[in-house]
């Protein structure tokens, strides 16, 4: 049995994503590339490693065996890659962090711009995910370190305070809703609304409590900015709910009026969360520490 760090990196990127197609992209190998791989650790073993269906493929138990020795040995190549990266002038790693779709979007770029214009060897691997989502897979080692809604329970993660916003509702100047001081996210539902795409965290979150109050969210359009949404907001697509920096920002240029939402989980404390500050390696732990400071 013999699979090299390629085919360590491949594997998890594969079960992590759910799919052979998926995780060659993100493992920068060709769909054929991967598949053999795959195919040959398999045959290495002398077992199946992952379940194939439809849907994707999902890991047999020997995969999920290799999957956890898998991420302690990327984590340690990494680790050894920065150690000796300090004797050529700097680091020399990749941070991989998750982050839902508000600190994402309103707050990571500038940070991470900062962050990254002092350490020019450092890259930095940033996937949105849902904040509940984050807790597990920064638990599991699947990344480095999380930034996640302050009402999520991150159990035994180590925890500090990032930033706090709240979500608003984006209205034109003109809607009957554009006057009022606060509003209910259920008195809202009969409206049409212009979204993030599918596949983001935040609209996935708004899907989720439309759905328990039980009326569906009427999406018009979907989009991939914010700012995006407060256009066709302005343009009377439908009623956005956006980060209230977002709509203040926005509120500038655009003929948009901002209603606060009532909902509790509308008020957003963002929480940065690890498993472990001094398991990390050092540029992460630079960052955590960066991220601290602006917070």
């Amino acid at each position: 049995m013999q699979f090299d760090l390629t085919d360590l990196s491949l594997f998890r990127h594969v079960v992590e994503a759910g799919s052979i197609t998926h995780g060659a992209e993100r493992a920068h190998l060709a769909l054929a590339a991967a598949s053999t791989r795959i195919r040959n650790m398999e045959k290495s073993l002398g077992a199946p490693l992952l379940l194939r269906n439809r849907q994707g493929v999902a890991p047999t138990p020997a995969g999920r065996t290799l999957l956890q020795h898998a991420r302690t040995l990327l984590a340690q190549a990494d680790r050894l890659r920065e150690d000796l990266g300090t004797y050529t002038g700097g680091l020399a790693g990749q941070i991989r962090i998750l982050s839902n779709t508000n600190a994402l979007t309103e707050f990571l770029p500038e940070a991470l711009g900062a962050f990254l214009a002092e350490h020019p060897q450092v890259s930095i691997d940033l996937e949105e995910r849902l904040s509940d989502e984050i807790v597990g897979l920064i638990a599991e080692g699947v990344g480095d370190l999380g930034i996640v809604a302050g009402t999520v329970d991150t159990g035994r993660l180590e925890t500090y305070p990032f930033r706090s916003d709240r979500f608003v509702l984006a209205t034109p100047k003109t809607h009957p809703l554009a006057g009022r001081a606060s509003v209910a996210f259920a008195e809202v539902l009969d409206h049409d609304f212009v979204g993030l795409d599918r596949a983001s965290a935040l609209q996935r979150f708004l899907a989720g409590k439309a759905a328990r109050i039980g009326r569906p969210l009427r999406l018009r359009v979907q989009l991939r900015s914010f700012d995006a949404v407060c256009r066709m907001v302005e343009a009377g697509v439908g009623l956005g709910i956006v980060p209230q920096t977002t709509a203040q920002r926005a509120g500038r240029t655009m003929a948009i009026a901002t209603v606060e939402l009532d909902d509790a989980w509308a008020a957003r404390d963002l929480t940065l969360c690890i498993r472990s500050l001094k398991d990390l390696p050092p540029s992460a732990r630079q960052l955590v520490e960066h991220l601290r400071k602006g917070a």
